[in-house]
C-alpha cells in the first residue's frame, strides 16, 4: 500500500525532482531503481520479516524504506542517537539480522551480530543499471491492516517498545496532513528531523513521496546549513521540533525574508514555548504552527493551519481522527474541561509489538488510544495541552524516561538511590537531572557519575546537572516525593566545570552555527 503511493508518483511525475541533498539529487524514477535495487538485496541477504535502517535523512533512506516494503519486509528505522546497547537491544527484540547503514555509524554497529549493508559501498551505478534493464517487480501482496512499520519509542512506560503501525494507518494520517494543511502541487520539503522519528518519517518521507513532491534533505541540523538550503532551494514546507527554531531565531545572520516563501513552518515534538512563537512573528513576520502528535497514532491528532490558527493551542483535529477528553473516572468532559486525551481512528497504532499486558493498558476494545496527556478543547474545537500525566521528559524532541536513567546510575557501584526529573532548559526545552545518594563510605563525584551514565545512554539521556545528597526525601511508604526535589540557585563544582567546557565549544560562534536537537548529539 505504502510503496503504491511511490509508484503512483513515478507514473505521474518520473522526471520530476524527488529526494535532493547537498551534491546530489535524484528524480523519481531514478528512487524507484535505488528502491529495487535494494528490494533484491534484502531479498537475497534475510528471510527475517524486519529490516533495520540505520541511516539519515536523504536519498539512502528513502530507497532502503521503500526497498524494504517492496521486499514485502517491514522496515525499522533504527534510532542513532543511541547507544550500542540500546541499538543492540532493539535488534534483539526486532529479531533483525540485517541492517542496512553507513560508515559514519561504524562505532554503533561494529559489535551488533547481524549482517551490515554499508550503502557507501554499494556500486550504486551498476545496481541502477541492472533495475533499469529488468521490468518493474511486482508490488507485495501486503493487507492494509498489517504491520508496515516497526517503530520504537519509550512509550508510556519507559521500556523500549516497538510501535506496530499498518499500511492504513500511516496513509490515512499522510491524507489527514495533506487535506489540513492544504499542501499542494505547489510545495517543496525542507527535511530536518530524522526519519526514525515518525515525525520526520510522516512528513517528510511519505507525504513527499505520496504527493510527487521534491524534498531536500540536511542529514544533520545546523542553522547555517538551513539557511543555506532556503537561500538556495527555496523551500515551502518545513517541519521541526520548537529547540529547533530557537536555534534559528537565535542565528544572527538570519535575513529577515529568510521564510517568506514558505506555506508551513510546522512545530511539534515538544511543547512550543510562547518566547519563540512570538520571536518568529516578531522577527520573520511568519507564524510557527503548532501541532501534537504521538508515535502511536502516526503521529498527527491536531494542527494549527494557515487558515485556522490559534497560537497557544496545537489545532484543531485532523480528518479522520476522533478526540475525547475525559476525567480519571472515563466521564467525558465538555468544552474547557481538563482531562486525558483519548484518540481513536485507522491512525491509531496496531499495538505493542509483542506486548499484548502493555497494549490492552493503553487500547481498549473499541480503538481508543490513552495518550496520557492532559487537556481540553476549547467551544471552537483547538485542542490545548495542559499537561501530562506521565513523568515524560522531551529533550530536544527525544523522549526520555526517568526510570531508565534511574536505573542505569543505580548501577553505579557507589550509588545507593538515583531519582531523576526533568526541568526547563531554554535550548532543548527541558533536560534531565538527577539526585544521586551514595552508598555507605563509598565515594564518587558528579562528574564521574554523568561519564558513567554517558557510557550506558544516550547523550539526550544523560543528567544535565547531577546533585549528590545526602537523602532522597521520601513519603511514608518509601516512595521518593519527587516534588520536592530541586537544583537550588547555585552550580556544584561539577555542572560549573560542565557549563565553562561547553561554553568554550557554544559560545557565541556555536549558537550562530546552531547546531541542537535530534541528530546533533
Amino acid at each position: 500500500m505504502l510503496i503504491d503511493r511511490l509508484l503512483k508518483s513515478v507514473d505521474r511525475r518520473p522526471a520530476a525532482q524527488s529526494v535532493c541533498e547537498t551534491g546530489r539529487e535524484v528524480t523519481f524514477s531514478q528512487l524507484e531503481l535505488f528502491a529495487r535495487a535494494i528490494r533484491r538485496i534484502v531479498i537475497n541477504k534475510t528471510d527475517a520479516p524486519r529490516v533495520g535502517i540505520l541511516l539519515p535523512a536523504g536519498i539512502a533512506f528513502d530507497a532502503a524504506f521503500h526497498g524494504t516494503l517492496w521486499a514485502d519486509r517491514v522496515p525499522v528505522p533504527l534510532n542513532f542517537l543511541l547507544s550500542p546497547t540500546e541499538l543492540a537491544d532493539i535488534a534483539e527484540d526486532a529479531a533483525i539480522d540485517l541492517i542496512f547503514t553507513i560508515h559514519h555509524f561504524d562505532s554503533l554497529t561494529e559489535n551488533l551480530p547481524v549482517d551490515l549493508i554499508h550503502v557507501d559501498d554499494l556500486p550504486i551505478r551498476r545496481l541502477l543499471l541492472k533495475a533499469r534493464l529488468t521490468p518493474r517487480p511486482p508490488r507485495p501482496q501486503s493487507v492494509s491492516d498489517e504491520t508496515a512499520v516497526l517503530l520504537y519509542t519509550s512509550g508510556t512506560t519507559g521500556a523500549c517498545k516497538g510501535v506496530e503501525l499498518t499500511a492504513r494507518a500511516l496513509a490515512v494520517n499522510c491524507d489527514a496532513i495533506v487535506k489540513a494543511s492544504g499542501i499542494g502541487d505547489h510545495d517543496r520539503f525542507l527535511a530536518v528531523l530524522p526519519p526514525f522519528h515518525v515525525f520526520g518519517l510522516t512528513g517528510n518521507v511519505l507525504v513527499p513521496a505520496a504527493s510527487g513532491l521534491p524534498v531536500y534533505a540536511i542529514p544533520r541540523f545546523s542553522a547555517a546549513a538551513l539557511y543555506r538550503a532556503i537561500a538556495q532551494w527555496r523551500p515551502t514546507v518545513l517541519m521541526a521540533i520548537p529547540s529547533m527554531y530557537a536555534t534559528l531565531l537565535r542565528y544572527k545572520s538570519a535575513p529577515p525574508d529568510a521564510f517568506k516563501g514558505f506555506s508551513m513552518l510546522v512545530s511539534g515534538g515538544e511543547p512550543l514555548p510562547k518566547a519563540v512563537a512570538d520571536g518568529f512573528r516578531e522577527r520573520f513576520g511568519v507564524n510557527l504552527l503548532e501541532g501534537y502528535g504521538l508515535t502511536e497514532t502516526s503521529p498527527v491528532i491536531s494542527l494549527n493551519t494557515r487558515t485556522e490558527h490559534r497560537p497557544g493551542t496545537v489545532g484543531k483535529v485532523v480528518p479522520n481522527v476522533e478526540i475525547r477528553i475525559i476525567d480519571d473516572q472515563g466521564k467525558i468532559l465538555g468544552p474547557d474541561g481538563d482531562g486525558q486525551i483519548i484518540v481513536r481512528g485507522h491512525s491509531v497504532m496496531k499495538g505493542y509489538f509483542n506486548r499484548p499486558v502493555e497494549t490492552v493498558s493503553v487500547l481498549d476494545a473499541e480503538g481508543w488510544f490513552r495518550t496520557g496527556d492532559v487537556g481540553h478543547l476549547d467551544s471552537d474545537g483547538f485542542l490545548h495541552i495542559t499537561g501530562r500525566k506521565k513523568e515524560m521528559i522531551i529533550v530536544g524532541g527525544e523522549n526520555v524516561f526517568p526510570r531508565e536513567v534511574e536505573e542505569v546510575l543505580r548501577r553505579h557501584p557507589a550509588v545507593s538511590d538515583a531519582a531523576v526529573i526533568g526541568i526547563k532548559d531554554a535550548s532543548r526545552g527541558e533536560v534531565p537531572a538527577a539526585f544521586v545518594s551514595l552508598e555507605k563510605n563509598a565515594e564518587a563525584d558528579e562528574l564521574s557519575l554523568r561519564t558513567f551514565a554517558r557510557e550506558h545512554l544516550a547523550g539526550y539521556k544523560v543528567p544535565r546537572y547531577l546533585k549528590i545528597v545526602r537523602d532522597l526525601p521520601r513519603g511514608p511508604t518509601g516512595k521518593v516525593l519527587k516534588a520536592k526535589l530541586q537544583l537550588g540557585a547555585v552550580a556544584t563544582s561539577a555542572e560549573a566545570e560542565i557549563e565553562r567546557a561547553e561554553s568554550s565549544t557554544s559560545g557565541t560562534a556555536a549558537a550562530d552555527e546552531g547546531q541542537v536537537g535530534p541528530g546533533c548529539e
